[in-house]
This record gives C-alpha cells, structure tokens and sequence, in this order.
C-alpha cells in the first residue's frame, strides 16, 4: 500500500502564504522578490528531507508562488 504526500496542507499553506506576503510587503520590491525566492527555496529543502519527490516540489513551489502573487494582488486592491 502507498499513501500519498501533501506538502502543503491547505490550511496551513494559507496562513503560511499570508506571513509571507505580510512580511514582504513591508519591504521594497526587489528585497520583496528575493526574500520570497529565499522562501520557495526553504520550502523546496524542507520537502527534499522529508522524501518529496522534485516533480511535487516543483508543482507545490509553483502553486506556492502563484498563491503568493495572487495574495500580493488582493493586498493592493484592498489598501
């Protein structure tokens, strides 16, 4: 029997992707775009030690970024 690896459970995902976008936003942008890289990758080597296979850390990291984009995004429009 295999059972599956979730790497980022939802509700965690979330407040981990708002902490970040919190944090970044109060910086300027290009300190914003490497700190949030620096993350990514603190995630991808969290992943890696725990078995993740790389085509799941690589899809995680990608919906990861994308959740953060979009958080960045609504951030704006509401402030």
């Amino acid at each position: 029997m295999t059972a599956a690896i979730i790497p980022f459970p939802i509700v965690r995902r979330h407040m981990f992707i708002q902490k970040q976008v919190d944090h970044a936003g109060s910086m300027n942008p290009d300190a914003s775009a490497r700190y949030i890289e620096y993350q990514l990758e603190v995630q991808a080597n969290a992943m890696r030690r725990k078995g993740v296979t790389e085509d799941l850390i690589s899809r995680g990291l990608k919906c990861m970024e994308t959740a953060i984009k979009v958080a960045f995004i609504r951030n704006s429009e509401q402030g």
